[in-house]
């Protein structure tokens, strides 16, 4: 494990140990933020819908590429997850937070299981095929990939996907 890998676990370590740390960083850190936030209101009712998963935990199956934790400016990629994935076939590969719990349950992150579930009962019609995972933790000029780039494709394999809504969990 490197040096940065190692203080980025710690600083996950802190952040979760001691909340009030995280805040100040969070007020003090330069975080892109945007503020025309599209709004599309759900037009059918659940139990007619088909929902996708997106997460920034940094969750993927088990025999995928991890993201890397090598870069200190993140991983813009994302990586895909079947409906059926099982929890034995994911891992987490994110050091910017302690996952210790989402390792136990990945449900905390990524609902597959709960989401099945409110299927099977029908108060929703279905999951999408796949859902999605990025790293989460995404700057420099990783942002502008990002946009530019990996989003635009993200869209193109949600349109094939067609969600009714998209569920997001952060990390």
């Amino acid at each position: 494990m490197s040096l940065h890998q190692k203080l980025d676990g710690l600083l996950a370590k802190v952040f979760t140990r001691i909340p009030w740390v995280g805040r100040v960083w969070g007020k003090l850190a330069h975080i892109e933020m945007e503020t025309d936030v599209p709004w599309a209101p759900i037009r059918k009712p659940l139990r007619q819908c088909r929902v996708c998963l997106i997460t920034t935990g940094g969750i993927h199956l088990r025999n995928e590429k991890p993201f890397n934790m090598e870069d200190p400016e993140g991983d813009a990629t994302y990586r895909t997850i079947p409906s059926d994935a099982r929890a034995e076939d994911l891992t987490i590969t994110h050091n910017y937070y302690d996952h210790r719990d989402a390792d136990r349950d990945f449900n905390i992150l990524l609902p597959l299981d709960r989401m099945r579930e409110l299927a099977q009962r029908g108060l929703v019609a279905g999951l999408t095929p796949s859902h999605y995972s990025f790293m989460g933790h995404i700057d420099g000029p990783h942002l502008l990939t990002l946009k530019e780039r990996i989003l635009p494709q993200l869209l193109a394999d949600l349109a094939t996907e067609e969600p009714d809504f998209v569920f997001l969990t952060p990390a």
